[in-house]
């Protein structure tokens, strides 16, 4: 939370650029297709579209007293940017020019407006959602959203998904791989509500651990896997599968318990002597080049709609590293040791060169100066949430032998007993005894 953007080289591991805000950032989102355009929403700021190498443009607002807390967000091909506010409206930009196309007003049913937390969107078809305060999630479509100059026009949500047994506030919503689901984590606690896109039924509630606060939700592009972060914990949520081997091979038998197999006599040899005509005469290629060095796209993480797919990053290449390897499981020498110091250092001199290779670049706004030292955040508590108070210091425990003495020739009331029981001093215990 020190106000800036670091822009990393993902197969270089180097920073190269360091971007610097006069208020904390709330969402940073690249471009889907240009690799060197960000969108950035600060605190209380207009959004900034940030060119790497280039320069930076903030998306105006005509409107009186301004606004804060915008969000805004790119389409499903970055032609577009939606913005939302705190009132309800969405204002759609062209991202190249910044020149407003249209708006359009997300209201209640009574006519009141309603502050937009997100606008998410598919990876395909046209269709995006808008999580509002009022805790109803609306699903539009795009294509109903056209270019009016500027002016507002009426768009009616495809969808609209709720919780009408707890009434949840939504803390992250977002499409399945395929858009035809859309998934949803409440802002109470660790719980997932997943609707069909077609008719906005309820197929699911996932539960995750009581007393964990969700923070984010994603959904794999092309898997029925989900992953959520909550309380700084991964959770990955999939189907069970069962194995089962004879979907890969038609004559492959599956057995509960082991059987003696009679092998033939020529069955693992070169030439099989015991074949039948019929297999001699068929065709068979043992030599079969494998290509292991090509990497082909994967068609589900390429959308059909972009020409240009060559930038598409395809993999990582990544060496593992043994940190702490088990006992008995690889012995280091001394030559190894060394080497590995060795190389250590040579991670550290690196970074420090990158650190100085890493260019500052800061983000001006008018009347709003960037501090170099910027304050941290502190979060408040709700006002529902009861107030702690501090407990009272108590007076420290006398040491048994600062114990004061018992009092004598009291009465104890012991039930089950007619008569009190007297306490003696040892003085009156020795006279008892003589």
């Amino acid at each position: 939370m020190d106000w800036t953007i670091s822009v990393w080289e993902v197969l270089k591991g180097e920073c190269l650029y360091r971007y610097r805000f006069p208020s904390p950032i709330l969402r940073v989102q690249f471009h889907p297709i240009e690799t060197d355009v960000f969108l950035v929403c600060p605190m209380k700021l207009r959004p900034t579209l940030v060119k790497i190498k280039g320069e930076q443009k903030h998306i105006n607002f005509d409107e009186e007293g301004g606004e804060q807390n915008i969000f805004a967000s790119f389409d499903r091909l970055g032609q577009r940017i939606f913005t939302g506010n705190s009132r309800g409206k969405v204002l759609v930009f062209d991202s190249s020019t910044l020149e407003l196309l249209t708006s359009f007003q997300v209201t209640t049913g009574s006519s009141t407006t309603t502050g937009i937390k997100s606008i998410e969107f598919g990876r395909k078809g046209s269709n995006f959602l808008v999580n509002s305060s009022d805790r109803i999630i609306r699903v539009y479509d795009g294509d109903l959203v056209k270019a009016t100059n500027g002016e507002p026009q009426q768009v009616e949500p495809v969808q609209k998904l709720q919780d009408l047994v707890n009434r949840t506030q939504w803390k992250k919503c977002c499409f399945s791989g395929d858009a035809e689901f859309i998934c949803a984590g409440s802002a109470r606690q660790h719980d997932l509500y997943i609707w069909d896109m077609a008719h906005g039924n309820l197929v699911k509630i996932l539960h995750g651990q009581k007393g964990e606060h969700l923070l984010d939700v994603v959904w794999h592009p092309n898997r029925p896997i989900i992953a959520s972060v909550a309380s700084g914990v991964v959770s990955v949520w999939a189907q069970t599968h069962s194995e089962n081997w004879s979907a890969y091979a038609p004559n492959f038998k599956e057995l509960d318990e082991n059987e003696e197999y009679d092998e033939r006599e020529s069955e693992f040899d070169v030439e099989d002597e015991d074949k039948s005509v019929e297999d001699k005469d068929e065709s068979r290629e043992d030599n079969i080049e494998v290509d292991v060095v090509t990497c082909d796209p994967i068609k589900a993480y390429i959308d059909s709609d972009i020409e240009d797919d060559e930038q598409v990053l395809t993999f990582i290449p990544i060496t593992p590293e043994i940190e702490d390897p088990e006992d008995g499981f690889w012995a280091m020498t001394e030559e190894e040791v060394n080497n590995l110091e060795k190389m250590k250092q040579e991670e550290k001199k690196q970074e420090e060169e990158l650190q100085k290779n890493t260019q500052v670049v800061d983000v001006k706004y008018e009347g709003h100066e960037i501090p170099e030292n910027p304050p941290e955040l502190v979060t408040l508590p709700k006002k529902n949430e009861p107030k702690i108070k501090a407990p009272k210091p108590s007076a420290p425990k006398p040491a048994k032998d600062q114990l004061p003495p018992p009092p004598i020739d009291m009465a104890l009331d012991i039930p089950n007993i007619d008569k009190p029981c007297h306490l003696f001093t040892e003085e009156r215990m020795h006279e008892e005894e003589a």
